[in-house]
């Protein structure tokens, strides 16, 4: 080679080299810190659902010498369920190794621990090439829907189980059904209801079928509180309850546009409708106990409010105003008649009414999402037969139906001849607030 000839191949070098290093750096995964702060913002707004709001929205349904220890059922479990997630939980519910799609295996139903202890997670982690923010922030905020599920429970046997076996319980549950539900319905490509397309946007089937039914089957084993249902239990505090319901809703836009992982238009459009579908089921609610009981109540309107919160979850990533519109009426109107009617025809006492609002509210919203998903019906799905969607909609919701209740069915009796779950009726008589943490939420 020529003098002159590696003097051109350097000027040729001193011009290609920065363009190729541009090109590389700007295939580099960079943080987005618009996407950042918004998913920041998300996280502590559902935290915010379960301390204070959920713990204030049960705390003033039940008597008064049992609000303290619902209170500190919904403290215990936040803390509980934190330290679970990161030990194991994150990477039983998010991690991928071994799933391939359109292949059942034994991951499709769960992930393994490569993740346990969140082991490789560094500042310098991010999410994805589609969601670049931190995967401490992803963790956090999965973290929190996994709080709130089994809270959400507590609903369900308020009042009557002792606190011991609450917690024990709350932990096998969510290592046995939280985690696998999680992972099947989430963790992308080879997850097993990921896989048969079932649309669940931010935790319908994940969280309040979830928790629904496991709050049914619950009650069931404890049994009817004593004096049910011929002993009046009004709620003690409603005022606690609607404030409690105002913090679920306003919770509620980190739980359903958070779940867009960005600040994007889906995260715009998934708080429209969670505001359209809640408003809606709240006068649905309203109007239906106005037109049977002749008046309408401040209880009936907060757990109207819940009703659609819950009904939009699974949605709240696909369907248009209009469609949020219908779902949340939907919603209001069945989830009263469960609530009232049904509770009171099949005799079981679900005592704050988790299966009646969470559980009927996420099998509507789930089976809806499958029909104003469709562009045709101004949803922004991909949903072209309407007909085949909702009926992977309704497979889902039937296994985690299924799998939910015989899973946890079993938990709890195993835990019930192990330790016993029910506290006695002394205690029960006494409340639980003295009997469970020798305190009183009102010292007169």
């Amino acid at each position: 080679m020529t003098l002159r000839q590696f003097a051109g191949l350097g000027a040729l070098l001193s011009l290609v080299m920065p363009g190729l290093a541009l090109a590389e750096e700007a295939a580099a995964p960079v943080l987005n810190s618009g996407d950042t702060a918004w998913m920041l913002t998300a996280t502590a707004l559902v935290l915010f659902m379960t301390i204070p709001g959920l713990a204030l929205f049960y705390g003033g349904m039940v008597r008064s010498k049992n609000v303290l220890s619902v209170m500190m059922q919904c403290f215990a479990i936040t803390g509980l369920i934190s330290v679970l997630w990161v030990v194991y939980g994150y990477s039983l519910a998010f991690d991928t190794t071994g799933m391939e799609q359109g292949v059942v295996n034994f991951n499709s139903f769960v992930g393994g621990l490569s993740k346990a202890f969140l082991a490789g997670v560094t500042p310098a982690s991010l999410t994805s090439s589609a969601a670049l923010f931190p995967e401490a922030v992803f963790i956090t905020f999965q973290m929190t829907f996994a709080i709130i599920t089994p809270a959400l429970i507590v609903g369900a046997f308020a009042e009557r189980m002792k606190f011991s076996a609450m917690l024990i319980f709350m932990a096998i549950w969510f290592t046995l059904v939280y985690a696998p539900i999680a992972h099947m319905v989430w963790s992308g490509n080879g997850g097993l209801m990921w896989d048969w397309g079932v649309l669940d946007f931010a935790g319908g089937t994940v969280v309040h079928i979830n928790a629904g039914i496991a709050g049914l089957v619950a009650c069931l084993v404890l049994g009817k509180r004593k004096g049910f249902p011929t002993m009046p239990m009004a709620p003690h505090n409603l005022g606690y309850t609607l404030m409690g319901a105002a913090m679920l809703w306003i919770g509620w836009f980190g739980f359903n546009a958070g779940s867009a992982a960005a600040a994007n238009g889906t995260a715009g459009m998934a708080m429209l409708v969670t505001q359209i579908a809640t408003a809606a089921a709240a006068l649905g609610w309203m109007f239906a106990e106005w037109l049977t009981h002749g008046k309408p109540s401040a209880l009936g309107i907060a757990s109207g409010v819940v009703a659609g919160l819950v009904a939009i979850t699974p949605a709240a990533g696909t369907v248009g105003p209009m469609g949020a519109l219908v779902i949340g009426l939907v919603a209001g109107v069945i989830c009263y008649f469960c609530a009232t009617s049904l509770k009171r025809k099949l005799g079981y006492d679900d005592s704050l009414d988790a299966f009646g609002v969470h559980g009927i509210g996420g099998i509507v919203g789930a089976i809806l999402t499958g029909v104003f998903a469709a562009p045709a019906l101004g949803g922004f799905g991909t949903v072209e037969d309407i007909g085949a969607q909702v009926w992977i909609q309704a497979k889902g919701v039937g296994f985690t139906v299924i799998y939910t209740a015989i899973v946890t069915y079993v938990i709890l009796k195993v835990l019930d001849l192990v330790m016993g779950l029910r506290v006695n009726e002394e205690e029960e008589s006494v409340g639980l607030d003295l009997a469970q943490h020798n305190e009183r939420g009102y010292n007169l």
